[in-house]
């Protein structure tokens, strides 16, 4: 049992957590993520607050909440600039220290956003990772009509592809080369998935946008610039948000310059989480259509297996019964 040992921490038992992306690469070889050797791993959860330390004043027990793990330090040159989510000396629950794949865990309150008591827990699970997609979503400013290619039909592209979709985009085409993933592609809005393997993506996109390419492309991966690149019009945006730290790619400068390129690195978004859990609340987009699995915490080499063959896309654990 951890321990409210700071004025400002919150002890909160878990109520669901989901296993990410970043936990498979934590635990890649090599890694995609450098994670700390010997910590608890999770990062998304709903929980219930047990215990408030005798500096809080935001919460109480009984409060029902989510977790941004990535806890900034305050102090450094982005934080005083108000990027928090750029923090020089940053902390990220599950990777860097204990996170939330267990019956209780600890955070500082500013971590914490409060949600509906009525709240289904397997909606509330997925805010940490949309939220993360939000802030995507703040950089490219998607139009009504506007055409866009996302790169990867795993959970994140399937986030963006109900968030392009609910902000008015107009054709919007999924590159992923999983049959399985293909179909819930489609069914989270995807007018058109394209099989990479099977056939030229570029050509594909140059058919379906009258030769222009698409206004906005979203590398759902984090290996896939070159093709978001190539894809996308004149005068277009690409926003990167998959991440592997493991892989290096080498890209054409002119190829962005030639075409007036507008290039955004997106990183878990900045002060979106209250927005985010206001947006699920009100059934903007079917998160729960990609819910895959739902095991016991105990099980979780099953989940991370499924994971990693690519048929799990939301995993969910509970605590297993005492």
């Amino acid at each position: 049992m951890p321990e409210v040992k700071k004025a400002d921490d919150v002890l909160v038992e878990v109520e669901a957590a989901s296993i990410c992306g970043t936990d498979v690469h934590v635990l890649g070889d090599p890694p995609g993520f450098i994670g700390t050797k010997g910590i608890i791993l999770g990062h998304e959860c709903v929980g219930t607050v047990k215990q408030v330390g005798t500096g809080v004043e935001g919460f109480k027990a009984g409060d029902r909440v989510v977790l941004v793990p990535n806890l900034p330090c305050g102090y450094c040159e982005s934080c005083r600039r108000g990027k928090a989510n750029m923090c020089n000396n940053e902390r990220v629950m599950g990777v860097t220290c204990d996170g939330v794949f267990a019956r209780y865990f600890v955070a500082p309150e500013v971590a914490l956003t409060k949600i509906p008591d009525d709240m289904p827990r397997n909606l509330a699970v997925f805010a940490e990772p949309v939220k993360c997609v939000m802030g995507a979503m703040d950089w490219v400013r998607v139009l009504p009509g506007e055409s866009v290619l996302i790169l990867g039909g795993g959970p994140i592209g399937l986030y963006f592809t109900m968030l392009m979709k609910a902000n008015g985009a107009g054709k919007v085409i999924v590159s992923e080369p999983s049959k399985y993933r293909a179909e819930y592609a489609r069914a989270c809005g995807a007018d058109l998935v394209v099989n990479p393997i099977e056939e030229n993506l570029h050509e594909v996109v140059l058919r379906e946008t009258d030769g222009n390419g698409v206004d906005i492309a979203a590398d759902a991966v984090g290996v896939l610039i070159k093709d978001a690149i190539e894809c996308t019009c004149k005068g277009g945006r690409v926003v990167l948000m998959g991440q592997n730290g493991a892989v290096n790619e080498t890209i054409c400068q002119n190829d962005i310059v030639s075409k007036g390129l507008s290039i955004f690195g997106n990183y878990i978004g900045n002060y979106i989480m209250s927005r985010t859990v206001k947006m699920l609340e009100a059934g903007v987009i079917p998160v729960e259509k990609i819910i895959t699995h739902q095991l016991p915490l105990s099980r979780f080499e099953e989940g991370l297996e499924a994971m990693r063959n690519g048929t799990g896309l939301e995993v969910i654990l509970y605590p297993d019964e005492e």
